[in-house]
């Protein structure tokens, strides 16, 4: 079994976006791991594992616009059926 079960997995498009900034904030306030917030200050790749992807999905829209969503359930894959 998973302790964090979504893979989540998104771009968010915006202006002076800032890949320390986001990471911290999500390493601080959302619980997950395998964290990734990659990019330059328009364009960010996220990428976290987590049980609560809804929380990334809302602070993320906060700071921008999100697109290429896409939340994988890891339980499922790992038992041969689709995420």
């Amino acid at each position: 079994m998973l302790e964090f079960k979504f893979d989540t997995q998104l771009l968010i498009a915006g202006h002076d976006l800032n890949e320390d900034t986001i990471s911290d904030y999500i390493t601080e306030n959302i619980k997950g791991d395998c964290l990734l917030a990659v990019g330059d200050d328009e364009l960010i790749k996220i990428h976290f594992h987590t049980n609560t992807p809804w929380k990334v999905l809302e602070y993320c829209a906060s700071l921008g616009e999100i697109h290429d969503i896409v939340i994988e359930n890891m339980e499922r894959q790992t038992q041969g059926l689709k995420g």
